[in-house]
């Protein structure tokens, strides 16, 4: 073992990195059990590519961009002295685990992220542009806001003082804010807000959801970088909010609906997650359950706005990760404690308004910046090759449009409509009699 690295520390970090990297399989389990039947496999490859594309851009200077040298001390963006892992090795670290293994665990982050945006813009997107995007994107707004938190020298936790321990800026507001521009970019689906658009398959929901909350513990306690008992808090801290949240949504459905529905538990155990995750190493355990409970209440009202404001957000990327990441960011300003954090305490410990502002500053400027340049990224992709996808293909379903192949078979009829499909009847030519009429990409 080089000087300096902890074995312990390093095998909690190597399992933290196998459950976080876990998390997009299983975000694409959850979010393709949402969407329509005739677009699951699309959904389920937009989150698979995620991994592919934002691997090979983290490790060529995504990783050095976020936590390379600090350029100019400004705390705004690494420098590419580290692109292509140059000059890192086995014995190189980061505090006491090999900094390749850091290099690793974020990876997983910066991957889950990219997939979270895919939400908001489901059923009506071309792979092509998403892959496009995925790389640019990875590089001009994921980076960065890395960086600023994560970083060494970053200038919202090193120079603002706000905190956020395991991403709910970074990961959350990020990716809630992007999917926001983005679904602003591509519009509403055809028939959204007249016809339903119910999930197609609940139980690969609700599996999902629970394989997201497992692998949220190396999410959030991973985080700690070291296997202690700030690690240990994390990870409680997780399991509270996600029950609190998953109860809170519920008490909503039945107070507002007349009944608690299986959507509204995974939605709501997701929102109970996504809130603590910047809040996990800053509140107690009254604290985690609080936010949790919050973030559930809060969530389950927000995800209707888009009826209302006219934006469709396919899988309530808005509603539950960027509404509950600033909920989560701001009650640290409300319920932080010295015990939690060694120094800062927010409002109701004694801190004052401090802390708050801080969060509130993280908040705005994460949350405009990643609206603004994805927006520009959005517009720019769909300009130089169209983002969405044509009409008769957003009919038919991207499965069969996009990919040649559907979830159940490759019958002529759409499981979807019941109806013949051309797209399907032109792919069951193709195989039968060898005739050409695919459409393309």
């Amino acid at each position: 073992m080089p000087p300096g690295i902890d074995s312990g520390d390093t095998a909690w970090l190597l399992a933290g990195t196998a459950l976080v990297l876990l998390m997009t399989p299983a975000l694409a389990i959850f979010y393709g059990g949402m969407v329509r039947a005739k677009s699951v496999l699309n959904m389920l490859m937009m989150s698979f590519a995620a991994i592919a594309v934002v691997t090979v851009v983290w490790l060529l200077v995504g990783y050095s961009l976020a936590f390379g040298e600090d350029l100019g001390g400004v705390g705004l963006l690494g420098d590419l002295a580290h692109a292509g892992m140059h000059g890192i090795g086995p014995g190189s670290r980061t505090g006491h685990v090999p900094t390749l293994l850091f290099a690793a665990f974020q990876l997983t982050f910066a991957v889950l992220t990219v997939a979270l945006v895919s939400g908001a813009i489901a059923d009506r997107a071309r792979f092509g542009a998403w892959v496009v995007f995925t790389a640019v994107w990875t590089v001009l707004v994921y980076a960065p806001v890395a960086h600023w938190v994560f970083g060494a020298g970053g200038w919202i936790t090193a120079h603002l003082g706000a905190l956020d321990f395991a991403g709910g800026t970074v990961v959350e507001i990020n990716c809630g804010a992007s999917g926001l521009a983005l679904a602003l970019v591509l519009g509403p689906r055809l028939g959204f807000g007249k016809e339903a658009m119910r999930p197609h398959n609940l139980p690969l929901v609700v599996l999902g959801a629970g394989l997201l909350w497992f692998g949220w513990f190396g999410f959030n306690g991973g985080s700690a970088l070291a296997a202690n008992g700030l690690a240990a808090a994390a990870v409680l801290n997780t399991q509270a909010a996600g029950c609190t949240g998953l109860l809170g949504w519920l008490l909503v459905e039945k107070r507002r609906n007349g009944h608690a529905t299986t959507l509204g538990g995974a939605s709501g155990a997701v929102a109970g997650l996504v809130a603590i995750t910047p809040s996990c190493g800053s509140v107690d355990v009254p604290g985690a359950l609080v936010v949790g409970l919050v973030a559930g209440v809060v969530c389950s009202y927000a995800v209707n706005w888009k009826f209302r404001l006219g934006y469709d957000d396919s899988l309530d990327v808005v509603g539950v990760h960027l509404v509950a990441g600033v909920t989560g960011t701001l009650l640290i300003g409300l319920l932080a404690t010295s015990t939690m954090t060694d120094g800062p305490e927010g409002l109701l410990y004694g801190g004052g308004l401090a802390q708050l502002g801080r969060q509130a500053v993280a908040v705005l400027a994460v949350g405009a910046y990643a609206f603004c340049v994805t927006y520009v990224i959005g517009r720019a992709i769909d300009r130089l090759m169209g983002f969405r996808a044509s009409a008769d293909h957003e009919r038919g379903g991207l499965d069969l449009a996009l990919h040649a192949e559907t979830a159940y078979d490759h019958g002529v009829l759409s499981h979807a409509t019941g109806r013949r499909d051309p797209v399907a009847s032109a792919l069951h030519r193709h195989r039968e009699h060898g005739t050409a009429g695919l459409p393309d990409e």
